[in-house]
């Protein structure tokens, strides 16, 4: 009789505890090495500030803890499908990738065959969800969104005449055959393109056919990224070509703008700028206590984004860390506040609607341009590459 009785006191205490906080496990498969580590490494920084703040507040919701499970992909798309196997492996709930499409898609297989959300740091190519299936989501303005917004500008600013120069080698840059395209739709005429492979470290061939034009392009649009973004803007001014340079998201990074007078009046897309009073500005602040200075790039917020949509995630998912609870989530979200802009998922292949500032590089420093909504019967379709 005794032992019965202690057996049902002990069930009915274990009925009365509290059940146990589940935990957020996120595995992080980026490149804190090698080429990409220009933009990874600052967006962990921010992934981890995010995940700080919210732990100390007790979690998501007040009881969901998160834990960053992090790996180096080291730049090298076999590794990240290798850390992406070893993460499902592990039992992660959702999966961050690098900053690039192409590393990003490596991972396909893993994450369609283990069903967990993935989500890439900065990958902005559109076709990445689309290639990548229904748990394939960026975290970054697509490609023909940024090309929108800066052939839009520089339709509106007058130029007339634009050259385009990109690389077959990535998805990402490709991005000036999207300009090429609104460009065109708006009247403007395409005086020629030229091609680099990633690396590349002479761009004087190039920079002497684009000074041999006659009239000489209004603008000239990249998106060349380190280190091969400093080498090509070198050698078009060495050259002669005084045209407006307009690149993409990939050179908001210290690199461009300590390159001095030959990146004076550079113009390029990214993915927010700090206002007086706006969430950035907040972030920034938030950093700089955590990290005793300032954040360097862009990338260091979007990371800081990416774990507010998970967080946002978590909660619309009513506190569920099941992977494919949370990929219906994401999936659904719609203006999440980031430390950038507003991020919406719902109604969208996995690409967010979120906002696309421009920059202007005056004296060393980021001048806002301006963050225009791009019409959305000018953006092209996604282009397979």
């Amino acid at each position: 009789m005794k032992a019965l009785l202690l057996s049902s006191t002990l069930a009915a205490a274990i009925a009365a505890a509290p059940a146990l906080s589940e935990t957020l496990r996120v595995g992080v498969a980026t490149a804190q090495t090698g080429a990409l580590a220009y933009a990874d490494v600052p967006v962990s920084g921010g992934m981890r500030l995010a995940a700080d703040e919210i732990n100390a507040k007790g979690g998501i919701g007040g009881d969901v803890k998160i834990e960053l499970v992090e790996k180096d992909v080291r730049s090298d798309a076999a590794q990240t499908s290798i850390a992406t196997q070893e993460l499902a492996d592990d039992g992660v709930s959702v999966i961050v990738l690098p900053c690039d499409s192409d590393p990003a898609l490596a991972a396909i297989g893993v994450i369609s065959s283990a069903q967990i959300p993935a989500i890439s740091t900065c990958a902005s190519s559109p076709t990445l969800p689309m290639i990548g299936g229904d748990y394939m989501f960026s975290n970054f303005p697509g490609d023909n969104v940024q090309a929108t917004v800066s052939a839009k500008w520089a339709w509106d600013e007058g130029h007339r005449n634009a050259y385009i120069i990109y690389s077959p080698d990535t998805q990402y840059t490709t991005m000036p055959l999207y300009f090429a395209e609104v460009f065109e739709k708006l009247g403007g005429t395409i005086a020629g393109q030229a091609t680099n492979t990633i690396g590349q470290q002479d761009f004087s061939a190039i920079a002497t056919k684009v000074a041999a034009l006659d009239p000489q392009p209004d603008v000239i649009m990249t998106s060349a990224y380190e280190p091969d973004f400093p080498s090509l803007l070198k050698a078009l001014r060495a050259a002669g070509v005084t045209g407006q340079i307009i690149g993409s998201d990939g050179i908001d990074s210290p690199t461009t703008f300590s390159l001095g007078d030959v990146a004076e009046g550079v113009v390029f897309t990214t993915a927010g700028h700090a206002t007086p009073g706006s969430p950035l500005e907040v972030f920034n602040s938030a950093y700089e206590a955590a990290n005793g200075a300032p954040p360097e790039t862009i990338f260091s917020a979007v990371g800081y984004d990416l774990i507010k949509v998970l967080e946002a995630a978590v909660l619309a998912a009513d506190g569920s860390v099941e992977p494919s609870a949370l990929r219906d989530a994401i999936a659904g979200l719609e203006n999440v506040q980031g430390a950038t802009s507003l991020i919406t998922y719902k109604g969208t292949d996995g690409m967010p609607v979120r906002q696309v500032s421009l920059i202007r590089v005056a004296d060393g420093e980021r001048e806002l341009v301006g963050q225009p909504s791009p019409d959305a019967s000018l953006i092209p379709a996604p282009r397979m590459q």
